[in-house]
């Protein structure tokens, strides 16, 4: 095989691990927070509620958490339910940018609530989050995915209409 070629292969599947993985953790996270017991629980440790009462005050967007704490556990079913959502669409590649997108704004939500007071910043894991979306915004998921078969499906129809 020729150099070329292998760094042509390389270009073509560099996002694939990027979705696997905020595909996964996203999906985990989703599924984590619907099973845990404690999460959806109006207080105590481990719930959303107490979460929301402990960032309050080093929140950059501290108007954020009011919001959800107008009712924690219908915002905490709103964010696990979108984390499963994009999770789901991102492993099979469909709707993928909008996807993405959700993923994104997502993280920029717990890195403006959850996360914001780490410091220093980087040790916040929320920001390279909302970063590691952007390629996937930008490209989708073209290869290996519900998005790339739909295009070619599209594709022979067109041809085959207009060929």
């Amino acid at each position: 095989m020729r150099p070329g070629a292998v760094r042509n292969i390389a270009k073509r599947y560099a996002l694939l691990p990027l979705r696997l993985f905020l595909g996964v953790t996203f999906t985990y996270a989703g599924v984590d927070k619907l099973t845990d017991s404690g999460f959806l629980t109006g207080s105590g440790a481990g719930s959303f509620a107490g979460l929301l009462h402990s960032v309050h005050d080093t929140a950059a967007a501290s108007w954020l958490v009011d919001l959800a704490l107008r009712s924690p556990a219908g915002f905490g079913y709103a964010i696990a339910c979108g984390e499963l959502a994009v999770g789901l669409a991102t492993l099979a590649g469909l709707w993928a940018r909008l996807a993405a997108t959700g993923g994104a704004l997502l993280s920029l939500v717990f890195w403006l609530t959850v996360s914001w007071s780490a410091e220093p910043y980087y040790y916040g894991n929320d920001l390279p989050y909302l970063m590691a979306w952007t390629p996937l915004i930008v490209l989708g998921a073209p290869l290996l995915s519900l998005d790339g078969l739909l295009s070619a499906r599209r594709r022979r129809k067109g041809q085959h209409i207009f060929g």
